[in-house]
């Protein structure tokens, strides 16, 4: 078993989609809404390991109901699945108005068996083509661990944020850069950008004590 890459925080922004990263939808697979009834799956499906997902079930619920339900539908007219030709979702992404000033990404994943296929790429096709030009910048969270995604994110025009705090996260930059050059093939690691944030992203994150994305 390999080393396991510690959980560290990086936040990323784009300032401008990168029209030569967007594809299409592989054939078999198609994009709908997920339904009130598909919740659950929802929250389990970031957790390769069911045994985790069961673990982090209050964690789901919690951010659900203090990020989202306040929202009332917005949630399920906003969150994506993607399905396979049985209709089952094997991934999810959306893009939320956090605090209600900055364009998020959020929960984007596709389950391990579909890696590799094109179908995360369009997946984020479709909600970065989503995004009109007032909505941009777009900001995300991710980790050291999601360097594969990394490499995606920069792709579409993500630039790594600097800044040392983010809210009341740490933001874990420098110690995750190695880890990041260790795992991403040279050529994507050469491709990653870093910038400063913008004023207004850190004054809205420091807005609440309530993190959502």
């Amino acid at each position: 078993m390999g080393i396991q890459i510690p959980d560290k925080n990086l936040f990323m922004m784009c300032n401008e989609l990168n029209l030569n990263a967007i594809s299409n939808m592989p054939l078999g697979f198609h994009v709908r809404n997920c339904q009130k009834s598909e919740l659950d799956i929802w929250k389990a499906m970031h957790f390769d390991d069911p045994k985790l997902a069961k673990q982090y079930y209050n964690y789901m619920t919690q951010f659900y109901n203090s990020v989202y339900a306040k929202k009332g539908d917005l949630f399920f007219q906003s969150c994506l699945f993607v399905c396979d030709k049985d209709n089952r979702p094997i991934g999810t992404c959306f893009f939320w108005k956090a605090y209600e000033r900055i364009t998020t990404i959020h929960w984007y994943k596709i389950l391990k068996d579909y890696e590799g296929k094109g179908i995360g790429r369009a997946l984020l096709s479709i909600v970065m083509k989503s995004l009109t030009d007032d909505e941009f910048p777009v900001f995300l969270h991710t980790q050291p661990s999601s360097y594969r995604a990394i490499k995606l994110y920069s792709d579409f025009g993500f630039y790594l944020l600097s800044d040392p705090l983010i809210g009341n996260r740490k933001n874990d930059l420098e110690e995750s850069m190695p880890i990041l050059k260790k795992n991403m093939p040279y050529q994507d690691y050469q491709h990653l950008r870093i910038t400063k944030s913008p004023n207004f992203f850190l004054e809205s994150v420091r807005s609440s004590n309530e993190i959502e994305f």
